[in-house]
């Protein structure tokens, strides 16, 4: 076959008509115009974009300007928006709005379901659509790997999902009776658990007592100036998912290789000093604690990715899959940390980029019924304060940040700043914000050479702490 020929698929694809219904569509338009009462229902199945026909979505658009402007939408003062936007002989003129009348009926007894099939269709014209991109990009995929193109399709392919699931019926606002059974289903349900968080464990009692344990849906910001140890404390997190559940646990480490995150789990996991691990210098009693530590990992679902910079969006088409691969579970996902990733086409606007960043792994958590423990940085200003403690103004291009989380803990360690202090070998976790709970501060122990914060005995905590 000459190559300016297209393949016969192509020729039957481009032949294919896409699924629509002038007739619904019709339906839909005649309907409104006869009885606007039906405005709200039809607006959250149907948008202007979901009609096949343009002159269609023109006349939607007209009917739905002067509903929202409170001004009746009957045949007659539709044509006359459209005429006087000079979009009437677009929308196919007088004629065509006469026939719409005509031809369909002017009533809303099915209105809602006619709308139904309207979205149908349009899903699949985007499916369609989609479809089409993702196969241009594969017989052209101009340097890039098919595992991008495989992360761009299940990318574009979740954003038409998500798009219907949040115009489903079902997202709406629900009537409280059914709410408050479910509500009161939850409370029978952890008054008679056994368990004393409701969450998943941070591995920390005092860190658990006061945040019940990492809960579902939450996005959790660590956040700590350099040497703080906010990837040790990460890390010690995910062990305490994956060594405490059956769940996988995701970590996006966008700043240290998978290699020497490794080398510090097994310090931690050990018990052997990190500085003989990254050295290889092991003294004899150190390979038993180092062998049990590797086989106490090796069956565990941990997955680490060390990508550089990544976009948000591939952070979760890539959690996605994991979560797939396990039957739709995910017990943790960690990010370290925010301020790496990147947005296409937002990176002149940081404080607008960070805002996207965050959202996204907030939807992420709520998508993945997990937790999504985010690392940030803080600002260096508060280097300059005597009272050297984090607060909220610390976090850096912070207002989304703050909006978003759930839970925000500062890490401080007041002998990275005052050597002789008496603090030596504690931490501070303080809790900044904490949606569901009160703030505070828990007080952990720090084993910097065995990367590794520990539960302090109790005759350390003090009365400020309560």
């Amino acid at each position: 076959m000459p190559p300016s020929l297209p393949a016969e698929s192509d020729v039957v694809t481009s032949l294919k008509v896409p699924p629509h219904s002038l007739t619904l569509e019709q339906a839909i338009l005649s309907g409104l115009m006869a009885d606007p009462s039906a405005w709200d229902n039809v607006t959250e199945i149907v948008s202007e974009k979901d009609f096949y026909s343009p002159r269609h979505s023109l006349i939607f658009r007209a009917i739905a300007t002067l509903i929202n402007n409170d001004q009746p939408c009957d045949a007659i003062l539709v044509m006359k928006w459209l005429e006087d936007m000079q979009l009437l002989e677009k929308a196919g003129g007088e004629s065509y709005l006469g026939q719409i009348l005509k031809d369909a009926p002017a009533t809303t007894a099915n209105i809602e379901a006619y709308s139904e099939r309207v979205r149908e269709f349009s899903v699949l014209r985007q499916l369609i659509a989609t479809s089409g991109e993702i196969a241009n990009v594969a017989y052209q995929p101009k340097g890039q790997s098919a595992a991008t193109i495989l992360d761009q399709a299940e990318t574009k392919i979740f954003a038409i999902a998500e798009q219907q699931k949040n115009r489903d019926a079902k997202s709406g606002p629900q009537l409280i009776k059914p709410l408050l059974a479910k509500t009161l289903e939850k409370i029978d349900e952890l008054y008679h658990s056994t368990e004393p968080i409701t969450g998943l464990t941070t591995g920390f009692s005092d860190l658990d007592n006061r945040t019940f344990g990492m809960q579902k849906s939450d996005l959790i910001i660590v956040a700590a100036r350099p040497s703080m140890g906010k990837t040790t404390f990460a890390m010690n997190l995910v062990e305490s998912v994956i060594f405490n559940s059956d769940l996988p646990a995701v970590v996006f480490s966008m700043e240290m290789p998978a290699e020497q995150l490794l080398l510090r789990m097994l310090s931690s996991i050990g018990g052997v000093d990190q500085s003989r691990v990254r050295s290889g210098k092991l003294e004899e009693d150190d390979w038993p604690r180092l062998a049990s530590a590797v086989t106490q990992l090796s069956d565990k679902k941990l997955y680490i990715d060390d990508s550089a910079a990544l976009p948000p969006n591939e952070v979760r088409a890539r959690a996605r899959r994991v979560a797939r691969d396990h039957g739709g579970k995910m017990g943790l996902v960690m990010v370290d940390y925010l301020q790496l990733m990147r947005v296409p086409g937002m990176e002149n606007n940081r404080v607008n980029e960070v805002g996207e960043i965050s959202r996204s792994m907030k939807a992420l958590a709520k998508e993945l019924q997990c937790p999504v423990v985010a690392l940030s940085q803080l600002s260096r200003n508060l280097e300059q304060r005597p009272n050297k403690r984090p607060v909220m103004s610390d976090l850096r291009e912070s207002g989304a940040i703050e909006q978003d989380a759930d839970l925000i803990m500062f890490i401080y360690r007041d002998e990275v700043y005052n050597t002789d202090s008496k603090d030596k070998g504690t931490a501070e976790i303080i809790i900044a914000k904490q949606r569901n709970g009160p703030i505070g501060t828990a007080r952990l122990a720090f084993v910097g050479h065995l990367s590794r914060f520990k539960d302090l005995a109790p005759e350390y905590y003090r009365a400020d702490d309560e």
